[in-house]
């Protein structure tokens, strides 16, 4: 099975450190839109069958309704490749988010705040999608998974066994318990660097550019091919 696994775009992100440098906000987004598309051609050009995005596609408070189209527009040109998003803290599945509102391409699955599994032949994919700014129990540890000979993924937003007393805020979760459950691979999202877990099964892909000279600059690189044990 092959899939690409993205996370914290935060599209329309203000870049509050860069606010007092004249354009480079602006050209930061420019750059944050290349970025993506950039992951969009890659997936056309490899004919990649599934693309996981794992919260804060953008920020709710920031986004406009045209880069939404921008980024739908991109989806319309992967049309056979199966896009599922778990929304996060930053872009929550709100009553008048445009996850919620606005007329998404046929490609493309949304989680809310229940835990959805779908099925599909070579694959499970079970997903939840924040519908606040904060999240405290998502409730992921109690999934039991009803196929254990397909290749079940978990697709989850959320800050996993974090020691910061502000990730109790963000859907905090246990490696040790998701393991326990026996997912095959879980395309997590919240973290801007890439972590890599539980012997390559638990990644957070990092952010597809960095949002503060704190953050090293990277590029996307969640690129997987699993198969069942």
């Amino acid at each position: 099975m092959r899939f690409v696994h993205i996370a914290d775009l935060h599209f329309d992100s203000p870049f509050t450190v860069l606010a007092d440098k004249k354009g480079l906000a602006n050209k930061r987004r420019l750059e944050q839109r290349e970025a993506f598309k950039k992951a969009i051609e890659y997936i056309s050009k490899e004919k990649i069958p599934y693309l996981f995005i794992a919260g804060d596609l953008y920020d709710q408070n920031y986004i406009r309704e045209s880069t939404i189209e921008y980024i739908n527009d991109l989806f319309k040109t992967i049309p056979e490749t199966k896009i599922f998003i778990s929304p996060g803290n930053h872009d929550p599945f709100l009553k008048n988010s445009f996850y919620n509102t606005f007329n998404w391409n046929d490609n493309v699955a949304i989680f809310d705040g229940e835990i959805k599994k779908v099925e599909l032949e070579d694959v499970d994919i079970y997903g939840f999608g924040f519908t606040d700014f904060y999240c405290s129990n998502s409730k992921v540890e109690e999934i039991k998974i009803k196929n254990k000979e397909k290749i079940n993924i978990l697709l989850i937003h959320g800050a996993l066994d974090s020691s910061k007393n502000i990730d109790i805020k963000y859907n905090p979760i246990s490696s040790n318990k998701l393991k326990q459950i026996g997912f095959d691979y879980i395309a997590l999202g919240h973290i801007h660097k890439r972590e890599i877990k539980n012997e390559n099964n638990f990644i957070y892909p990092g952010s597809m550019i960095s949002f503060g000279f704190d953050e090293l600059r990277r590029t996307w690189n969640a690129r997987y091919n699993i198969r069942k044990k």
